[in-house]
């Protein structure tokens, strides 16, 4: 499984530009810019609050900037309905913070319900399940329930289920939170092994310090609803900025 060639006509797979997004009085980005890169991996500090989680939920439409334009691919996404929005969430994964398993389905039924509308036989749907969890090591998993699952199996499992339709971006809203340090390298490492061996780009929002360092190429910190510093973990780590060292101690 690799991303579609035609989604490299851009350098910048994802594009920001000047986003605004408000609850009420509220201002929670004002002015956020950010360009990325075919298969780069950009973290997103920031504290509590700041709207790390909003600007990824701005990405896949699931909220609406009230200014600014977001860029997927090379094209607008701002206002997208129905289908052009759905297709475009196709090739956006977004892996939440819970891995929002469905309960009642196995680990198996989990993973071909984002396949329900393909055309592909089922026994070629096992198949693509198969070939998913083993990629994510969670192949004797397949049909456990959610209930059985550790939080680390839970988290492999959300990711699978994202990685079945092949995107092309991911999205990560904390993804180890909740999850001892040995499981949190565990995941991180997948991140890094899915941005190498699928060529995938993706935004991940964690405070997770360990997780930065092993994933980023790039790591951006948001404060008052825009960038307020970017660089390398290397770079960051000896800022004299007492905000930025922050996160570093």
């Amino acid at each position: 499984m690799k991303v579609n060639e035609g989604d490299k006509k851009s350098e910048h797979v994802i594009e920001i530009n000047d986003l605004y997004k408000s609850f009420g009085a509220t201002e929670v980005l004002k002015g956020f810019t950010l360009n990325v890169k075919h298969g780069e991996n950009v973290i997103v500090l920031g504290k509590s609050g700041t709207g790390k989680s909003v600007l990824i939920k701005c990405l896949v439409g699931l909220i609406e900037p009230d200014e600014g334009e977001i860029k997927l691919f090379g094209d607008t996404i701002n206002g997208l309905k129905n289908e052009a929005l759905d297709a475009v969430r196709i090739k956006t994964g977004f892996l939440f913070q819970s891995a929002a398993l469905y309960d009642s389905m196995s680990v198996r039924e989990n993973l071909k319900f984002p396949l329900r509308r393909s055309d592909i036989s089922d026994e070629e749907k096992d198949k693509k399940v198969e070939a998913i969890l083993e990629n994510v090591g969670l192949t004797e998993a397949i049909d456990k329930m959610p209930s059985e699952l550790s939080g680390g199996m839970k988290k492999r499992a959300g990711l699978a289920r994202t990685l079945i339709l092949e995107p092309a971006i991911m999205l990560y809203d904390e993804p180890t939170t909740g999850l001892d340090p040995i499981t949190s390298k565990e995941i991180s490492l997948l991140i890094l092994e899915m941005q190498k061996s699928l060529g995938i780009t993706s935004i991940i929002i964690t405070h997770d310090m360990a997780c930065a360092k092993l994933t980023a190429d790039r790591i951006i910190i948001l404060k008052d609803g825009k960038v307020f510093v970017e660089g390398t973990y290397e770079e960051l780590e000896k800022s004299k900025d007492e905000f930025v060292k922050s996160f570093f101690v």
